[in-house]
């Protein structure tokens, strides 16, 4: 490795393990987790009238109230999130993530995943570490005229919304995200 290039990915990982530090050290206790993952469904049902609508008729939703991504070349991202089912939250669970490429900056942001069979559900609950775009494929919705999801969306089995992007990076995909149950 050149000077130069160590020296970028030296910075990339203090900066990563400073940004995945801040956020396991803000979740707190189970009780402001709890707290956090309400907060998040309420913003997201401003956000989207039909994301209210979409949970009603979903079996089970996995919030990730904040997901912190951190990168210079190198990144990393963390968060804490819970999986409600009937209104009752059913487990905690963490995702994390890695990358590398064309990347700088830091970004916080939220994301649900909306269940919408009980197999898909049953599949993810079932597994020891569920990888996006790998155990199960999750369709972002997008909004489109009249705050409406679009209708091909809405026939898949896992539905996902990432909202309150905050930062400097604009990455909204969840493909490679690790997600496992933490005890």
């Amino acid at each position: 490795m050149t000077g130069n290039l160590k020296r970028y990915a030296t910075a990339a990982l203090m900066l990563c393990g400073f940004a995945l530090w801040s956020a396991s050290a803000t979740a707190g206790s189970r009780d402001d987790l709890d707290a956090h993952v309400r907060q998040a469904i309420d913003e997201l049902y401003k956000t989207s009238p039909a994301a209210k609508e979409l949970a009603g008729k979903s079996v089970g939703m996995l919030v990730f109230p904040t997901v912190v991504k951190a990168g210079f070349w190198f990144g990393a991202e963390y968060g804490q999130g819970a999986l409600l089912v009937a209104q009752k939250n059913s487990g905690y669970y963490n995702v994390i993530s890695a990358s590398w490429g064309l990347q700088i900056g830091a970004q916080e942001k939220s994301f649900v995943m909306m269940f919408m069979t009980a197999d898909a559900l049953n599949r993810f609950r079932e597994s020891k570490g569920w990888k996006a775009g790998v155990d199960g494929s999750v369709a972002l919705a997008t909004l489109g005229a009249g705050d409406q999801i679009d209708t091909t969306t809405l026939k898949k089995p896992i539905i996902g919304f990432v909202f309150a992007n905050k930062g400097l990076m604009a990455n909204l995909t969840l493909e490679g995200s690790k997600i496992t149950r933490t005890e």
